[in-house]
């Protein structure tokens, strides 16, 4: 489990491409609504950004103690198969998320759509948010928009399904959301500098790769794990055998 709430992080990390165009823009939307005073102060304006960004992971936090504890209950179902065939379904929906980092499926962006019922509901409280006035209010309002749709954030909740258990769901996406921490903290104080990161131009492509690399990588891995098992089976059975 460590090695993969480490990996949960550094995905969360080379998200960085897709957080500064979805949750770079909201967070700045919340800078601006702030008095004048606290934002051009960068020290007043630290507690605000950190707030919207601790409720924003809470949610997901929350979504991935759902997901872990869905999953289980999948896996009992289906020991032998059940934790395998969510992996490979992770892992392929990793890869078409690095695709589209890079700017090669686009059309991923269409997975978002499954969310839109619930964020309909939601989207009216965060409008209510506004102007954020403490760092509380900036709390709940990061804690509504941690459930805007968003393929990647989708995509490590799939991959959460896999962990085993309602808290492991929770400490993977707990680590996934410290990953885009940084990204998402600087975008709230140096908007204009991730701007011109973004347009960098082999950036994306390559955050897309590493993340198509890390996927295929989790897939071999998963594949070969589930390779080893029948024939440990065999030999415990066999070492059984001998002994009677």
């Amino acid at each position: 489990m460590e090695i993969t709430i480490v990996s949960a992080f550094f995905i969360g990390l080379f998200s960085t491409v897709h957080c500064l165009g979805m949750c770079g823009g909201i967070i700045g939307a919340l800078t601006f609504s702030l008095p004048e005073k606290i934002r051009n102060n960068r020290k007043r304006l630290i507690p605000y950004v950190t707030a919207y960004n601790f409720g924003r992971i809470s949610s997901y936090s929350l979504a991935g103690a759902l997901a872990g504890g869905f999953g289980s209950n999948l896996i009992t179902l289906s020991p032998a198969y059940g934790h395998l065939v969510l992996q490979l379904f992770a892992s392929t929906l990793m890869i078409g998320i690095g695709l589209y980092l890079a700017g090669w499926f686009p059309a991923l962006v269409k997975i978002e759509h499954i969310g839109k019922p619930i964020w309909k509901k939601l989207e009216p409280i965060s409008q209510k948010l506004i102007p954020v006035k403490s760092p509380v209010h900036a709390y709940l309002f990061g804690l509504v928009w941690g459930w805007l749709p968003c393929g990647l954030v989708y995509t490590a909740l799939i991959w959460s399904t896999t962990a085993g258990s309602a808290k492991d769901g929770a400490l993977l996406m707990l680590a996934f959301g410290a990953g885009t921490l940084p990204a998402v903290m600087i975008a709230g104080i140096l908007t204009g500098w991730f701007t011109r990161l973004i347009r960098t131009p082999y950036i994306r492509p390559l955050v897309g790769l590493t993340i198509i690399i890390v996927a295929l990588f989790t897939g071999y891995m998963a594949l070969l794990h589930a390779g080893h098992q029948p024939s440990s089976e065999n030999d415990s059975n066999n070492h059984q055998h001998m002994q009677h």
